[in-house]
């Protein structure tokens, strides 16, 4: 799996699954807006101004913390 942000939260942890279930499940790049959101900004874009998503808040992005 790969490292994903810290701050990353999805609904899908509100489920009975595991963390790392709910994040590696497959899905489409484009999910809902609401599905996924940054837990430092508490909305869908996170510190630099880009959309929230577990393909994008990985290492090498600005705010991506471990």
């Amino acid at each position: 799996m790969n490292r994903l942000c810290q701050h990353l939260r999805t609904k899908k942890l509100y489920i009975d699954a595991s963390p790392d279930e709910a994040f590696t499940q497959p899905e489409p790049d484009q999910t809902a807006p609401c599905h996924f959101w940054c837990n430092l900004t508490q909305t869908v874009v996170g510190p630099d101004q880009q959309p929230v998503h577990k393909n994008s808040c990985q290492p090498g992005r600005p705010c991506f913390e471990d």
